[in-house]
């Protein structure tokens, strides 16, 4: 595995959502605490979507903690606007990389590469990705696909009772609705639904979210550096529906660290 350096971020120039401009993904990081920096999949990914929902979540855990967020994506501006858009995510925080040369540059986990001679290689992404959402070649993915439906105790819920749920093309309905079967821990069926909502804003936009099929089975990872440029954290996407250590609460290595220590 790759030794990995502050430097190699520090290095690297991307495209910025929020206004075009390729820079250092790391600009503006260096009157802060530390740095968190997430490298996700396809911005139609849906690892990609959750990932963000917990973080917008989480926003005020960053705050609190002087945390840069930075987060590198295969796609598009396009595909980063839309998903800035839709998500609610700081477009001057997301960067593009439409080769996933990131990606490649940090060794992480390109997905399942079964080679079939007769398919393109979009045809051949397509393929392992559909493998890869069957379990082969992405461990905890089917585990992690069940725990959206049974719910999950260790984990909070994920709608308000006032919230109020838009699925198109179903009917909409609030948040309270999960309250019959319990509060304050995630509900069966919640996951599936903000899983569902978001399944239908990728398909629906697909042309948008997908330019180049090629990187659909290509996964991410995250990476937290302290004010020194420390490694204190990293995970490695191993498969679908993995992009954290702990899928119950994906940023609970933020308040698992002493952060008065790292200040």
């Amino acid at each position: 595995m790759l030794t990995l350096s502050y430097e190699i971020f520090a290095n690297t120039s991307r495209v910025r959502v929020s206004d075009g401009q390729m820079m250092p993904i790391m600009t503006g990081c260096h009157t802060a605490s530390s740095a968190l920096i997430i490298v996700l999949p396809q911005l139609g990914d849906f690892d990609s979507m959750e990932y963000a929902w917990w973080l917008q979540r989480d926003k005020a855990l960053l705050a609190q903690n002087n945390i840069a967020l930075r987060v590198v994506a295969i796609g598009a501006r396009g595909a980063g606007q839309k998903f800035c858009d839709y998500t609610g995510f700081d477009p001057d925080h997301l960067f593009v990389d439409a080769t996933a040369s990131l990606h490649q540059q940090l060794e992480l986990y390109p997905g399942l590469q079964v080679k079939l001679p007769f398919l393109s290689p979009t045809q051949q992404a397509w393929f392992n990705l559909l493998v890869m959402c069957a379990g082969i070649g992405s461990p905890g993915t089917l585990k992690e696909v069940l725990r959206g439906y049974t719910g999950d105790k260790n984990s909070p819920s994920l709608f308000s009772s006032n919230e109020t749920i838009n699925i198109s093309p179903f009917p909409s309905f609030q948040g309270n609705l999960f309250d019959k079967v319990g509060q304050d821990y995630q509900r069966p069926f919640e996951l599936a639904t903000l899983r569902l909502k978001n399944m239908i804003e990728v398909l629906t936009n697909w042309h948008i979210y997908v330019e180049d099929g090629r990187y659909l089975t290509q996964r991410g990872a995250t990476f937290l550096f302290d004010q020194n440029q420390n490694l204190l954290y990293q995970h490695r996407d191993k498969g679908i529906l993995g992009f954290a250590e702990n899928m119950s609460n994906p940023l609970q290595f933020l308040r698992n660290i002493n952060w008065v220590f790292h200040r």
